[in-house]
């Protein structure tokens, strides 16, 4: 049972209610299930796949936050840029890491697009009244090619384990400043920051906005791989193999997006976008010049992956 869901490699739902729910786990289009341990005979005599998962296995999984564009009253800012509760920079910091969200209702979508763009084992733990979405969101996950490519990234940083670092690298993934976890030396990238050091010391890092915005004037925006224009609330990951690109985007307003503008490092002929709600989406102004190529998705909700082909 667990191998099955290993190879499919999707968000899995911890459901903890009773048999009596099939079929509404059936008409959701759920089939394959985290449960507790005693019920896994019952739900595969139903016509399931469930995963036994005991509630010590589920506290063992790093628990996440609820993605979502959040309110931080007590925070002081000297922007107005939205706070942005996200996960990626967790999964490229652990990507072997074994995560559990616990969410409350209007998140369980986004939360299982989240964990399917960084290809992270993650169990969602869901409100029963986001079945149904739930259910409409891994549908469409199971339509996508699953993205083992190569991730992207413009620079490296490396791992103190500091509680510091946890807010840098929380402001370069919403910054979509692509990075590189890396080992104490022989990093190859052109920034590569450790905290401490003269280049980048710690009380810098105590204002991780300005220590973000540091770093992308360090980079420089050409020399971004990846860059979203026209919105703050849009974070991305960028996988390449061969000639042939993937744009993760992930929109955490919990409103649609319209005409977002897209820019790819690198000269690409064409490209195709699938997005949640939409389906397949055709990529506007789609230009290739001066080693980059920018295109506009006229339409997103909650998720959506284009891909793009080289000359």
């Amino acid at each position: 049972m667990r191998l099955f869901w290993l190879l499919l490699n999707l968000p899995l739902i911890l459901w903890q209610q009773g048999i009596q729910t099939a079929p509404a786990l059936k008409q959701a289009g759920l089939e394959q299930i985290a449960v507790p341990p005693e019920q896994a005979d019952a739900w595969q005599k139903a016509g399931f796949k469930p995963v036994a998962m005991s509630s010590a296995e589920l506290e063992s999984r790093q628990r996440l936050l609820e993605p979502r564009v959040a309110g931080r009253a007590n925070v002081a800012s000297a922007t107005r840029r939205p706070w942005i509760d996200a996960n990626g920079w967790r999964f490229a910091r652990n990507p072997a890491g074994k995560f559990y969200y616990d969410l409350p209702a209007g998140r369980a979508a986004l939360a299982a697009a989240e964990a399917f763009a960084y290809n992270a084992d993650a169990v969602l733990k869901i409100d029963p009244a986001d079945l149904e979405e739930a259910g409409k969101m891994l549908a469409f996950l199971r339509s996508l090619p699953q993205d083992t490519w190569p991730p992207i990234a413009d620079l490296a940083v490396v791992d103190d384990g500091s509680p510091e670092l946890d807010e840098v690298l929380n402001l370069l993934a919403r910054r979509n400043l692509l990075f590189r976890i890396v080992p104490d030396s022989g990093s190859q990238f052109p920034i590569t920051i450790k905290l401490g050091t003269k280049d980048y010391p710690k009380s810098e890092a105590a204002d991780p906005s300005a220590f973000a915005q540091k770093i992308r004037h360090q980079l420089g925006d050409e020399k971004r791989s990846l860059r979203i224009y026209g919105t703050e609330v849009v974070i991305g990951r960028l996988t390449v193999e061969g000639k042939r690109a993937r744009v993760h985007l992930l929109n955490y307003s919990g409103r649609e997006a319209d005409g977002m503008r897209v820019r790819v490092r690198g000269m690409y002929g064409s490209g195709e976008a699938r997005a949640f709600g939409h389906d397949r989406v055709t990529l506007a102004d789609f230009v290739a010049a001066e080693g980059a190529t920018e295109f506009t998705l006229p339409k997103m909700g909650i998720y959506a992956m284009a891909e793009l082909t080289a000359k």
